[in-house]
């Protein structure tokens, strides 16, 4: 992000707490320093010299989740009318919707989401195209080899299969494309700080033993994604990409709000 941005930020605390303290500014110098910053914000809708896609899922209460799971509820704890404002009490699983699985989601004793450090979360992403593979297809090499270099050089491996568009759909549960083992390989033999999906699962949902969360995460201290969307509006180049977790302690997992971005 450009230290303009940091800088603004900055300077409108202080003018904030000067003007509400009412030390330094009379009321036209207050009225002028809002006119100021006022000017210097991002145009409605949009960001300073920024494009930003979002690429995660909204949590509702009747959102699909995994086989066996429930979906979130959300619990009116306070209200308007009765306290003056509005709380909502949330109860969901950890791995709801778009979110992250660590080591410790798959072994006890590996690394958890909050004992990853934030810069885990945040790098260059590069999407991998698999949406012309059909139902049961595995992904393989060829996907990634087109790619050249950068997928060497991505931080994060998104495998888009276009499966979001299923979403709230049964179909969104059916036999999409998993990783082959070669492609397992080359993600174990990388530096990659977490691999991601439009599916469900790294595994097929008929794959109870979980073998390529076991396979990944057995040594590699790395996140694995899932239930992300709007891959394909990402292009073929890298990206900037963030998926932080909420800071959960012992987490074993975790939603996410998962965003690209580019600078202009």
């Amino acid at each position: 992000m450009h230290i303009s941005i940091f800088l603004h930020i900055f300077i409108e605390k202080i003018f904030i707490r000067e003007i509400m303290t009412n030390k330094f500014f009379s009321t036209s110098g207050a009225r002028h320093a809002k006119i100021w910053l006022d000017n210097m914000r991002a145009p409605e809708g949009g960001d300073m010299n920024m494009k930003v896609i979002d690429l995660t899922h909204t949590i509702r209460p009747d959102m699909p989740v995994y086989p066996g799971t429930e979906p979130p509820q959300f619990l009116p704890a306070n209200s308007y009318e009765k306290d003056g404002f509005k709380e909502t009490k949330l109860c969901m699983f950890t791995h709801t919707g778009t979110h992250m699985d660590p080591p410790a989601h798959l072994y006890a004793g590996r690394t958890t989401l909050d004992q990853f450090t934030a810069g885990q979360f945040i790098g260059k992403a590069l999407v991998i195209d698999c949406c012309g593979l059909k139902e049961g297809e595995p992904i393989t090499m060829a996907q990634i080899m087109k790619y050249g270099e950068k997928s060497a050089q991505a931080d994060f491996l998104l495998f888009y299969l276009g499966w979001d568009k299923r979403w709230g759909t049964d179909s969104y549960f059916g036999d999409y494309p998993c990783l082959d083992e070669q492609v397992m390989q080359y993600i174990l033999a990388g530096n990659y700080k977490g691999i991601g999906f439009d599916v469900i699962g790294l595994d097929p949902i008929a794959d109870e033993n979980l073998t390529r969360h076991k396979q990944l995460f057995k040594e590699k201290e790395i996140v694995n994604i899932e239930n992300l969307k709007n891959l394909e509006l990402c292009g073929d180049d890298l990206f900037w990409f963030s998926c932080f977790p909420l800071k959960l302690e012992n987490c074993d997992g975790s939603p996410i709000r998962a965003v690209a971005w580019w600078e202009k």
